[in-house]
Parts: C-alpha cells; structure tokens; sequence
C-alpha cells in the first residue's frame, strides 16, 4: 500500500483506505474516494494531482491525496 502521492501517473489502481479526520474521510468519500474504487492519476503538479475516480476529474491537494492508500 502506498500513498495516492506517489501512485504512477495513467496507471489504473484501486483505493484500499482512506485515513485522516473523520471530517475528511467523508469529504474525501462525497468525492468518490472509497475503498474498493478504481483511480487513475491524470497529471501532478507541485504535489497537486488531478485524478479521475467514478467518471470525473478532480484535483486532490498534496496533503488529501497522501491521506488516499492505494
């Protein structure tokens, strides 16, 4: 299990946890990142990472995105 952050970019790979608050957990999960969910990093920039999880495109902060196992 590694950290979103350093997941290779245009591979697909599955969600396994999601830590941090409980606040953020369920911000994180109104998002679309739940265990069991496939996620592909689409590009990273200064730490920031734009990912597609459920269909979407959603930019992750550096700090939420090491907070996603995958």
């Amino acid at each position: 299990m590694i950290p979103l952050i350093l997941a290779d970019p245009h591979q697909a790979c599955f969600i396994r946890r999601v830590g941090g608050r409980p606040e953020t957990r369920q911000h994180l999960e109104n998002l679309g990142f739940v265990p069991g969910e496939k996620v592909t990093v689409i590009s990273a920039n200064g730490g920031n990472l734009i990912v597609k999880v459920k269909e979407s495109r959603v930019a992750v902060s550096e700090e939420l995105a090491r907070k996603i196992m995958v």
